[in-house]
C-alpha cells in the first residue's frame, strides 16, 4: 500500500506542448490521455476539448514527476492558480481519511466517487484556498 503526491498543473489548451517542453528538459518517459478517450455516456465530452490533454504524467530522470492538464470547457482557467497537489495511491482507508480531513472547513468542488477510467477520484478546495485532487488507484509508473 502506497500514497504518493504530486504537482498537477492546469493549463489553457496547450499542455500537450507543455508537456513535451518538460520532457525535453528533464527527459524520461511521458504519457498523455485526452478527453475523447474517456468520452461516455457518463462523461460526455464536447467537440471543443476532444484533441485536449485530460492527463499527461512524465516520469522524468532523476526522480522528477510532473502532472499535467488542459482545462475544459466548462470548467474556469484561473491563471494564478494553475497548480493544485494530487495525492493518489492504493491505500483507500488512508486516502479517505485525508479526503475527509482536507475537505473539512473547505469546498469539495468534486465529489469523491469512481471515476471513468476506474479508479475513485475528487477535488476539494481546502480551507486555505489550497486545491487537491485525490485519486485512489494505482500508482502510475
Amino acid at each position: 500500500m502506497t500514497v504518493k503526491l504530486n504537482s498537477y498543473i492546469s493549463f489553457k489548451d496547450n499542455a500537450r506542448q507543455a508537456a513535451e517542453f518538460y520532457k525535453s528538459i528533464f527527459g524520461g518517459e511521458l504519457f498523455m490521455d485526452t478527453f475523447e478517450k474517456y468520452n461516455s455516456a457518463d462523461m460526455p465530452v464536447s467537440e471543443a476539448d476532444k484533441n485536449k490533454i485530460m492527463h499527461a504524467y512524465l516520469k522524468g530522470s532523476n526522480g522528477v514527476e510532473l502532472m499535467m492538464a488542459d482545462t475544459p470547457t466548462g470548467m474556469e482557467y484561473q491563471d494564478g492558480a494553475r497548480i493544485s497537489l494530487t495525492l493518489n495511491g492504493d491505500d483507500e482507508t488512508v486516502i479517505r481519511g485525508y479526503w475527509d480531513k482536507l475537505a473539512e472547513g473547505g469546498k469539495i468542488t468534486m465529489p469523491l466517487d469512481k471515476a471513468p477510467w476506474g479508479d475513485t477520484f475528487g477535488m476539494l478546495t481546502d480551507k486555505f484556498g489550497v486545491s487537491w485532487m485525490i485519486d485512489i488507484g494505482p500508482i502510475q509508473g
